[in-house]
């Protein structure tokens, strides 16, 4: 994470994260960390939120008869902490999400795997309509523990540049 403390009063200060625009390297990879283990309430609970009612996520009788041989993470839930992992880093000043492409789920995730991402910067440009913004494309890629992938995908954000703090802006 990048972090920055900002002094918001005698003797008080505020940490805030993240990259601005100018901040971004094209071809850098950033690592994000702590991991993430993954545990069997986390998928219930995001199960149950999502009304996700495939018996492989909740039922061990079932599962046990697949060839997985035990419940599978949700995959949707891989995918949430994975990008989740990143924003500190990637995503904390973006103004907006403009997309997520090609994600993939070359291997599952069990409950008590543990997740490690990182993000590398394909592309970055300055906004054409939005002053004192810009756009930046990265790859993320998360593995488990035993090193193997367990999900991938291209997002796009617009974030702001280090003249269009609306944090400093706001007092925030």
């Amino acid at each position: 994470m990048v972090a920055e403390a900002v002094k918001v009063g005698e003797k008080r200060y505020r940490e805030r994260g993240g990259r601005y625009f100018e901040d971004f390297e094209v071809g850098a990879t950033y690592e994000h960390r702590p991991g993430r283990t993954i545990t069997e309430t986390d998928n219930t609970w995001f199960t149950l939120l999502t009304n996700n009612t495939h018996p492989i996520h909740y039922d061990a009788e079932y599962a046990k008869h697949t060839e997985f041989g035990q419940r599978l993470v949700v995959s949707t839930l891989t995918v949430s902490i994975v990008t989740g992992m990143s924003v500190s880093d990637m995503s904390q000043k973006a103004i907006a999400n403009l997309g997520w492409t090609d994600i993939m789920l070359p291997n599952p995730v069990f409950a008590g795997d543990t997740i490690y991402a990182e993000s590398e910067v394909l592309e970055k440009r300055p906004s054409k309509s939005r002053p004192g913004q810009g756009i930046v494309k990265f790859k993320t890629t998360a593995k488990n523990q035993r090193g193997q992938v367990v999900c991938s995908y291209f997002r796009t954000i617009l974030v702001m540049g280090r003249d269009n703090d609306i944090e400093a802006k706001a007092g925030y």
